[in-house]
């Protein structure tokens, strides 16, 4: 390599994370509606509602962000606080 050149290091380009669907998100609620009690970690949910890993992970972070899910200090998501509710 001649001097004063350097080389860049490919930059990864990922695609956004799929926006998960209105039905999607209350399928989802209607769940843990039904179950208050209810704690499902990724993989879990992912089985239950038969969804890709990315589509699932973006569908419980939408639900997390409006604070009708939370996370638990293991990873699972449980029903947020009825006050946290943003959506």
């Amino acid at each position: 390599m001649p001097p004063g050149r350097s080389v860049a290091s490919p930059v990864l380009i990922l695609p956004p994370p799929p926006v998960p669907s209105a039905n999607l998100l209350t399928r989802i609620r209607s769940e843990f509606l039904e179950m208050p009690g209810l704690r499902l970690t990724l993989m879990q949910a992912r089985r239950l509602f038969a969804l890709d890993i990315v589509t699932c992970a973006s569908a419980l972070t939408a639900l997390e962000t409006a604070g009708f899910l939370t996370r638990t200090r293991d990873g699972a998501f449980v029903m947020g606080a009825p006050g946290r509710m943003t959506a």
